[in-house]
């Protein structure tokens, strides 16, 4: 029991989520910064099948995805991921303007 609860702690901290906002947010929804959909998105479908099997369980993942060392490392790399993807938003337009104008000549 004590080895189960470690790897639901470590996959918790992996995917580094909270339940609340993993339903409020799509996948394909286009334009979107967020690099850690996905991982939410994989995290409830585990919290929801766990719930399923057993709910005890499914309480103690909720409550575990609560604590604050949990939350304060995923806003961590949500604030970090937006920087990056924002970074690389800006490198794309610049390469995009530099084809247009040095290469095709537009």
């Amino acid at each position: 029991m004590l080895q189960s609860r470690a790897l639901v702690i470590a996959l918790i901290l992996l995917l580094s989520t909270t339940l609340p906002e993993v339903h409020s947010k799509s996948i394909f929804e286009r334009d979107r910064r967020d690099w850690l959909v996905i991982p939410d998105a994989i995290a409830a479908y585990i919290y929801e099948t766990v719930n399923k099997i057993s709910p005890k369980v499914g309480q103690f993942l909720a409550d575990a995805a609560q604590t604050p060392a949990v939350v304060v490392t995923r806003n961590f790399l949500i604030r970090e991921t937006t920087k990056l993807s924002i970074l690389a938003e800006q490198l794309m337009e610049k390469i995009k303007n530099l084809w247009y104008t040095k290469v095709l000549g537009y």
